[in-house]
């Protein structure tokens, strides 16, 4: 930090107490760095400090009296800094030693590769003027010091733990009774080196053993107490055979390790602390920090973990972590817990084949011919739900409802598909008890249960030349409406196909809804973001409906205004198809049945066109059916001579 001119004189005094002896101005500016320099090197760490102060004035800013202050030669100042880098660079450590004092994060020599090279792992700290630092990865545990004046020195949970057992330590009657009570040959525990204590009370796995050294040692007694070496390194077990295999096993204990070995299967493994006790999918948990410390070339991963809570939730970690799309599982008989325990009760041969019989994981929005196998065998023997009859004789060789689909209606305005699509939907609730969710805000909700009030009771609602209904059948039609039809009203002007779909929702789950109404489609919103083109909002917007059907098993029946009308030669409008519909052709190809409402104004008839069936033969046929309407009535009945299969 640089002292300004202009304040030399001021500081000078201060200066010299602390045998700082600047002949003039120039000396005070030149030399402000290395008198700053000073003072971090006593100890002080860099502060925002006003140069303008007086030195007394900086000491009390600080809290105490500053120690006399040297001048600082700079050479000598970044060649403690080289020297100290010079150091850690022998080690692996690549730092820039910005400041004397310091601590910083850093890469890992130790781990990365193949730990993440975006994680900086290592703590470095340096103290004492430079001279020292200490270390510390908190992904692998490498951790050391060194002195610039003095050799590099390790903590002791550095690295390898040395085992020399005695001959007895590796065969004696104490490994042979346990190993033959799980199952497992000497042969196979002698070639994980599997050893007991001096006083054969312990039996030691050391995991991966190089030339009398292991990563770590791991100890249990035959009634299951349980420690580990002090300060080891977390790593994979039996890792010299696993990290270069194709296909590798996850089990939980050396012991069933030990036990896949027995039958010919020497590509198993297990972590070292076993099962966690609760979920957690940390990526820096150390309890699975071996699975980047110790890296696995598998492209297939076998999973045989513990039947039991524990086990669960150490699957559903390792699934986490390798993924559904490379893992296998392997299913256990009921009595058994493990791959020891499948060995000891049902022999090398069981044990062998529920490896071999190992299922793949279902990928997500991927499925086989198994898992549909009950439904299409229940289809064959007709055991599935099957589609309803509205209630009209010809009509119902054309069109059926089943539940699960997503239906378009559509024809010119104030043709009748709304008043139509009404009367079928009350004869659907007479006949099979359905109930119905209706979002229909073009007209007034009072004047939509008017309307259903006169096709539930045939009679006009209204005074005229034909008889109205009395209020005592009012109030019969109003009864049986409430118990039928649910009405969806939004605060929003006009809300979006989510907000209905939710709504929705609620009703199927307090009410049993079996079927959703939107009538019409251009009062829901259809706001766009950005480049989100009309053709690709009417898309999502049906995928949502038909998505929603499936979901809860019920039927959604939307109303669309064609847009383009097209006429005949001689200028007589044509009954409009779903390509007729604003927006796009989606309307016809993603729905399951179109429906057509085309009036004959000549005869006073309407006709019901069915305009598509997806599945025909099992909801409908393409075809025309011809109603006439009630005046005196006010409902449409069918005209028994005009059926038309057009499939005929």
């Amino acid at each position: 930090m640089l002292m300004k001119t202009s304040h030399a004189s001021q500081v000078k005094n201060t200066l010299e107490k602390y045998a700082v002896f600047l002949t003039d101005k120039s000396d005070v500016a030149s030399h402000g760095y290395e008198i700053m320099e000073s003072l971090l090197l006593s100890g002080e760490r860099e502060l925002p400090i006003d140069t303008s102060l007086g030195w007394s004035q900086v000491s009390a800013h600080l809290g105490h009296d500053l120690p006399p202050i040297r001048k600082i030669n700079k050479k000598r100042l970044r060649g403690v800094k080289m020297l100290l880098q010079d150091r850690l660079q022998k080690e692996g450590i690549i730092t820039n030693v910005h400041t004397m004092d310091h601590t910083e994060k850093i890469k890992c020599p130790k781990c990365q590769p193949p730990h993440n090279s975006k994680d900086r792992p290592l703590s470095l700290t340096t103290t004492d003027n430079g001279t020292k630092a200490v270390w510390n990865c908190h992904h692998c545990g490498y951790s050391g010091s060194l002195n610039t004046d003095n050799a590099v020195s390790f903590r002791p949970n550095a690295f390898k733990h040395s085992w020399n057992p005695e001959g007895n330590n590796l065969q004696n009657k104490f490994l042979d009774d346990y190993f033959i009570g799980r199952s497992i040959s000497r042969e196979t525990y002698q070639a994980f080196n599997v050893h007991s204590s001096n006083d054969e009370k312990w039996i030691c796995f050391p995991y991966n053993p190089i030339n009398k050294e292991a990563d770590s040692i791991k100890y249990r007694t035959p009634d299951k107490q349980f420690k580990q070496s002090k300060n080891g390194k977390k790593s994979l077990y039996n890792y010299e055979r696993v990290k270069n295999a194709q296909t590798v096993i996850f089990v939980e204990g050396e012991i069933d390790v030990l036990s896949l070995f027995e039958v010919g299967y020497e590509n198993a493994t297990t972590l070292q602390d076993g099962a966690p006790a609760k979920i957690s999918f940390k990526e820096n948990d150390k309890r699975f920090q071996a699975l980047q410390s110790h890296p696995l070339k598998a492209s297939k991963i076998i999973l045989f973990v513990d039947k039991d809570g524990a086990g669960e939730n150490l699957n559903k970690e390792l699934l986490h972590r390798f993924g559904k799309d490379i893992c296998w599982y392997v299913e256990t008989p009921d009595d058994c817990k493990d791959a020891n325990d499948v060995l000891c009760k049902h022999g090398a041969a069981t044990l062998k084949k529920l490896v071999e019989k190992a299922k793949p994981y279902p990928v997500d929005g991927l499925y086989s011919v198994g898992n549909y196998r009950d439904e299409v065998l229940d289809l064959y023997n007709g055991n599935y739900t099957k589609p309803i009859e509205v209630g009209y004789p010809h009509l119902d060789n054309i069109y059926k409802v089943m539940k699960g689909t997503f239906h378009v209606w559509t024809g010119i305005p104030n043709h009748g598909k709304s008043t139509v699509l009404d009367q079928f939907l009350v004869q659907i609730a007479r006949k099979h008890g359905w109930k119905f969710a209706m979002f229909s805000p073009e007209h007034s909700t009072s004047m939509h249960i008017r309307r259903l009030a006169q096709i539930v009771i045939e009679k006009p609602f209204d005074k005229g030349i034909n008889d109205r209904m009395t209020e005592e059948e009012l109030r019969t039609a109003l009864n049986w409406v409430r118990e039928h039809f649910y009405f969806i009203e939004t605060r929003e002007h006009i809300p979006n196909i989510q907000k209905i779909l939710d709504i929705a929702k609620q009703s199927c789950k307090k009410f049993g809804i079996n079927g959703i109404v939107i009538d019409p489609y251009n009062e829901v919103d259809a706001r766009r973001q950005g480049n989100y083109r009309e053709d690709e909002h009417i898309r999502d917007f049906i995928s949502n409906c038909k998505r929603f059907a499936r979901t809860h098993d019920v039927t959604v029946w939307v109303v669309a205004h064609p847009t383009k009308l097209p006429k005949s030669d001689n200028g007589v409008y044509l009954a409009p198809t779903a390509y007729d519909i604003a927006g796009a052709s989606h309307w016809h190809n993603q729905s399951d049945a179109v429906v057509t409402v085309h009036r004959d104004f000549d005869d006073d008839s309407i006709s019901i066109i069915t305009r598509k069936i997806r599945e025909q033969g099992l909801y409908g046929h393409i075809g025309e059916v011809k109603f006439n309407y009630n005046k005196k009535k006010r409902v449409f009945e069918e005209k028994i001579t005009t059926y038309e299969d057009w499939n005929d």
